[in-house]
C-alpha cells in the first residue's frame, strides 16, 4: 500500500530526511519542553542554517524529479512548520521569485542565497490587507505614507531577513503605468543584521502558531532603490528612463501572484535623478472577510488531507489514499482526541500541530482567492458555452458542464444502501450540485450587476452562499472523480481495490452530506428517507473500515520522532507513554514555589465585602 501511494524513490527520499533530522542532536526534542521565542527563534535558525549543510536536494536531482521538493518541504513541515516555512520562504520563494523574474544580472543575489550569505523573505503582504493585491501602499523611492502601508506579516524578516522582494505597479516619469513589477530590496547589513539607512523592520511578536517563524513588519523612510534591483523579466528601464516591455512569460511563485492580481496593485512608480526608482500606492478598496479558516491533516500539511483523497494534480502522493476523518471518531480507533480527553495534554503536541499547520490553509487570504479563481474559471467557462462554444479543459475536469441542462434535471433515485457503497452514485450528485451552484451564481452576478454594482464589487458580493459554495464543491468533486477513476483503474493492484474503493465512497458521501441542505433546497433530494440512507451509508463504511484503519495510518504516518507525541507512537502505548511523558515533565512532583502563600497567608473571609 505504502509504495502504491508514493513512489519508491519518495519514499526513501523521505526516509532518507527522517533518518537524518533524528540523527542530529540539534533535531532533538524534549516532552513538553516550553522554549521561549526568542530560543525557539534561535533554535529554528539554527536548524535552517543546518539544512544549508546537509544540502538534501541538489539540480540535477530536482530536474530528475521536481516532486521531490514538495517532499522535502513536507517533511520539514511534519517536524516543524516553523522550520519548514523558514526554509521555503527564502530558499524557494524568495529564491525563485528573483529566478523567474529576473534576469542574468541578478545571479548574484542567486549565488549569495545558495551560500547563505544573504536571507530572503517576500513582502507582498500588508497591515491594512492581505493578499489582495490591489490594495499595496508602498512607496519607491521606497517611502511609506503611514502605518497601514507598512509591509506586515512578512515570514523571516522580523529578525533574520537581510533582503526582500517587493512588489510594485510601476510608473514612469513619462507618466505611464506599465503593470506590476517586483524589486529587491536590502532592508539589513548581513555583517550585523542591522536594518539599512531609512528602513524600520521589526518583529511582530507572539502569533497563535508557527512562532519559531518570524514575522515582521517594515516601514520604509525615502529609501532609493538601484535601478538594477528592479527584476527585470518582464520588462526593464534603461538609465535614460526608457520603458521596454519583455514578451517573457513570468514563471513560478511570483508569475502565479502576477498574473493572479496584478491589476490590483496602486503603486506609482518612477525614476529620480540618481538613476533609482520611486513607487507610491494608494488603498482602493477594503480588504473580503475571510470565512472561516479550513483545518487539514496537520502532519502532512496539505489542507482537508484528513478527509481528501490525495488526487490532485501536483500532490507528491499518488491518487490513492488518505484515511477520512470521520473514521477514527465513529469507529473508535486510537485517535489523539480520543477517550477521557487524552489528547488535551500539551505534551501530546495536537494543539502545537494544529495551531502550526491553519496558516497553511489561509496564508493572508490566498483560500479566498484560490476559491475566487476557481469560481470565476468556472463562470467564464459557462459564459463560453452560452455562446454556444463546447466546454473543454486541459485535464477535463469541467467537460461535464457540457451536459449542464441534463445534469439539472436528474434527480436523487432513492438506490439500495449497496448502490450508494459505489462512490459513482456521490459523483453524480456532485456534477448536479456543481450545476446548481454554478446556476444560482450566475445569477447572483447578474442581479448585482444590474443593480448598478461594478464587477469587483459585484463579485465580491456573490461569495457567500454562491460562487465560494460553488468553488469548495467543484474542487470536491474534482477530488473525488480523480480518486474514483484511479482506485476503479486496471492499474490499481487487485488486492488494494477492496480498501480504496471504501476510501473513496465514504469520501464522497462524507463530504457530500455537507451539502445536504442545498440538494434538499435544489429538489435532487427529497424526503426524510435520502438524507437518512446517506448518513446510514457513512456508518456502514465505516464499520467496513474499521479493522483496516490501524494499518491505513501507518502507511502514511511519519516516525515518532517526527510526531513527538506520546499519545500517537506506532507501539500503540497511549497511557504508558503518556504516563512516561508526564513523569519526565520538568517539575511534575515538584511542589510549587509560592507553596508557602497557601500555608502561611490564609484569608480573612468577608475581610473586603462591603459594609455599606
Amino acid at each position: 500500500m505504502a509504495l502504491f501511494v508514493e513512489e519508491e524513490e519518495l519514499v526513501r527520499f523521505k526516509h532518507k530526511i527522517f533518518s537524518a533530522l533524528e540523527n542530529d542532536p540539534l533535531f532533538a526534542r524534549v516532552p513538553g519542553e516550553e522554549l521561549s521565542l526568542e530560543r525557539y527563534r534561535e533554535l529554528t535558525f539554527l536548524r535552517c542554517r543546518k539544512l544549508f549543510e546537509y544540502d538534501f536536494l541538489v539540480l540535477e536531482e530536482i530536474l530528475a524529479n521536481p516532486l521531490k521538493v514538495i517532499v522535502l518541504i513536507s517533511c520539514l513541515g511534519m517536524y516543524d512548520w516553523s522550520l519548514g516555512t523558514k526554509y521555503l520562504l527564502n530558499y524557494q520563494v524568495f529564491k525563485d521569485s528573483i529566478e523567474s523574474s529576473g534576469s542574468e544580472r541578478h545571479a548574484k543575489f542567486i549565488e549569495q542565497v545558495e551560500s547563505m550569505e544573504i536571507f530572503g523573505c517576500f513582502a507582498l503582504t500588508e497591515l491594512s490587507h492581505g493578499s489582495n493585491t490591489k490594495n499595496i501602499r508602498t512607496e519607491f523611492v521606497l517611502h511609506s505614507p503611514d502605518f497601514e502601508a507598512a509591509k506586515f506579516w512578512v515570514g523571516n524578516m522580523g529578525k533574520s531577513a537581510t533582503h526582500a522582494v517587493v512588489y510594485a505597479q510601476l510608473h514612469t516619469p513619462d507618466g505611464q503605468h506599465q503593470g506590476l513589477h517586483s524589486f529587491v530590496v536590502q532592508i539589513r547589513d548581513p555583517k550585523t543584521l542591522l536594518p539599512m539607512p531609512g528602513v524600520m523592520v521589526g518583529d511582530i511578536g507572539r502569533k497563535l502558531g508557527q512562532n519559531g517563524l518570524d514575522n515582521g513588519f517594515a516601514l520604509f523612510h525615502q529609501v532609493r532603490i538601484p535601478r538594477g534591483n528592479l527584476l527585470s523579466r518582464t520588462g526593464d528601464i534603461s538609465a535614460e528612463g526608457k520603458y521596454t516591455r519583455s514578451q517573457a512569460a513570468l514563471g513560478g511563485f511570483a508569475g502565479h501572484l502576477v498574473q493572479r492580481e496584478s491589476d490590483d496593485h496602486r503603486h506609482v512608480c518612477g525614476q529620480s535623478e540618481a538613476g533609482h526608482l520611486h513607487c507610491h500606492s494608494f488603498l482602493r478598496h477594503p480588504a473580503p472577510v475571510r470565512p472561516k479558516q479550513r483545518r487539514g491533516d496537520s502532519s502532512s500539511g496539505v489542507p482537508n488531507a484528513a478527509v481528501a483523497p490525495a488526487a490532485l494534480p501536483g500532490s507528491h502522493l499518488r491518487p490513492g489514499l488518505l484515511l477520512p476523518g470521520p473514521l477514527p471518531a465513529v469507529c473508535g480507533v486510537p485517535h489523539w482526541a480520543a477517550d477521557e480527553g487524552q489528547g488535551r495534554p500539551a505534551v501530546n503536541r495536537l494543539g502545537d500541530i494544529r495551531n502550526d499547520n491553519d496558516p497553511n490553509c489561509t496564508y493572508e487570504g490566498d483560500n479566498n482567492v484560490l476559491l475566487q479563481q476557481t469560481s470565476n474559471y468556472l463562470l467564464r467557462w459557462m459564459s463560453e458555452r452560452l455562446q454556444g462554444h463546447p466546454v473543454s479543459s486541459p485535464m477535463g475536469s469541467v467537460d461535464f458542464l457540457n451536459d449542464y441542462d441534463a445534469i439539472l434535471h436528474q434527480t436523487f433515485i432513492l438506490p439500495d444502501a449497496q448502490d450508494l457503497m459505489d462512490s459513482s452514485a456521490s459523483l453524480r450528485a456532485y456534477k448536479w450540485l456543481v450545476c446548481y451552484l454554478l446556476r444560482g451564481s450566475v445569477q447572483k452576478l447578474r442581479k448585482q450587476e444590474e443593480s448598478g454594482c461594478a464587477e469587483f464589487e459585484a463579485k465580491n458580493n456573490s461569495q457567500v452562499y454562491y460562487c465560494r459554495s460553488l468553488a469548495i464543491a467543484f474542487i470536491e468533486h474534482t477530488v473525488l472523480e480523480k480518486y474514483h477513476k484511479h482506485v476503479h483503474s486496471p492499474s490499481t493492484p487487485v488486492n488494494l481495490q477492496p480498501v480504496l474503493k471504501h476510501i473513496c465512497s465514504l469520501y464522497g458521501l462524507w463530504s457530500l452530506n455537507k451539502h445536504t441542505a442545498i440538494l434538499y433546497q435544489g429538489g435532487y433530494l427529497s424526503g426524510e428517507n435520502a438524507g437518512k440512507l446517506i448518513q446510514d451509508s457513512i456508518l456502514e463504511l465505516c464499520s467496513k473500515l474499521k479493522d483496516e484503519a490501524v494499518a491505513l495510518v501507518d502507511v502514511i504516518a511519519p516516525p515518532d520522532f517526527i510526531l513527538s507525541s506520546p499519545i500517537a507512537k506506532a507501539d500503540g502505548e497511549l497511557y504508558k507513554n503518556l504516563w512516561g511523558a508526564v513523569l519526565q515533565s520538568p517539575k511534575s512532583l515538584e511542589r510549587p514555589s509560592w507553596w508557602s502563600e497557601f500555608c502561611n497567608n490564609k484569608p480573612v473571609v468577608g475581610k473586603l465585602r462591603s459594609r455599606m
